[in-house]
């Protein structure tokens, strides 16, 4: 549902187009719609968006935003991203209330997952 004011959808560039939505596919179960052969969108995954043809990539280094998802089970997640293509980007880390990992797509983008529980399912306070 389209609100007044909020954050709607997001672009993200991609080198690699085909192996970007192979690997969103695999590993978060994806769909696209494509809009030529440079252009595909996404939606139902929280936030709708798409990836575009481009030499460029997302990454915090470049002054991005990382797009974090959210997992009720990390260590899984962790996983998929990996048998899908992605590369992990350091290990699991603890934070106050949770624990992540960041991660880069095979077009370059690096985005991060989250959780609020630890690796035995348990609630972190």
């Amino acid at each position: 549902m389209n609100q007044h004011e909020k954050l709607n959808y997001v672009e993200f560039h991609s080198p690699d187009l085909p192996a970007t939505k192979a690997f969103f596919t695999k590993a978060f179960g994806w769909a696209f719609t494509d809009y030529g052969p440079d252009y595909c969108d996404f939606f139902d995954q929280g936030l709708s968006g798409g990836f575009f043809s481009s030499d460029q990539m997302a990454t915090p280094d470049a002054g991005a935003p990382r797009i974090i998802f959210f997992s009720d089970r990390l260590e899984e997640t962790l996983a998929k991203v990996q048998a899908a293509g992605g590369v992990i980007c350091g290990d699991i880390q603890s934070f106050p209330g949770g624990r992540r990992f960041h991660f880069t797509e095979p077009g370059g983008n690096e985005l991060g997952v989250w959780s609020d529980v630890d690796a035995d399912g348990q609630k972190i306070a």
